[in-house]
């Protein structure tokens, strides 16, 4: 199972008391644990038009989609839309809060619209700092890669993941309409 370790950050948890949270998040290959949690994740994901395990297909084998993330990470067999990728679990005393998909590279859509890193968080996780603690790994991750500016992206109207990304250096590149239609707000950090 692969592991990245990032730095462990303090976020106050609210302004108004600076109270400090010590957050202990690993970003780690999904493993066969991880599955009730991660397809029940998916699925509360799919009102929302976001995939949260990418690639996967209900009533699929979770070890064969285990064992394509593991292709797709090290760049073997790619279908013919997909680059190289980490897509990793973010877990959090041993519980799934998010995840996150970090591609080596880009092709045309991910250039236009998809980015470099893509991540959510479980609406029950949301506002605790995690977002920021998994895009912040995202980076350093995509940094040892050899990757010098990242591309992240998210909805127009998606003003928490906005404010993730800014917190993590991203700059603002200007709006952009994806082949769906929606606004999108490009980032470089």
């Amino acid at each position: 199972m692969r592991t990245f370790h990032g730095t462990i950050r303090s976020e106050p948890a609210t302004r108004a008391t600076h109270t400090i949270v010590a957050m202990a998040l690993l970003l780690r290959s999904f493993g066969i644990e991880d599955e009730e949690a991660a397809v029940t994740a998916h699925r509360g994901f799919v009102p929302d038009d976001f995939p949260f395990l990418l690639g996967y297909r209900d009533g699929m084998e979770w070890e064969e989609w285990i064992l394509d993330t593991e292709r797709n990470r090290a760049g073997v067999d790619l279908p013919a839309d997909r680059v190289r990728a980490a897509f990793l679990a973010a877990v959090v005393d041993g519980q799934l809060v998010g995840r996150v998909s970090v591609r080596f590279e880009l092709n045309e859509w991910l250039a236009r619209e998809g980015g470099h890193i893509g991540f959510g968080v479980l609406p029950a996780y949301r506002r605790h700092g995690y977002a920021t603690e998994i895009l912040g790994q995202a980076v350093a991750l995509g940094r040892q890669e050899g990757i010098s500016r990242l591309l992240v992206v998210c909805n127009e109207d998606n003003l928490g993941s906005a404010t993730v990304i800014e917190r993590c250096g991203g700059i603002f590149e200007g709006p952009a309409i994806g082949e769906d239609g929606k606004a999108i707000r490009r980032y470089w950090i």
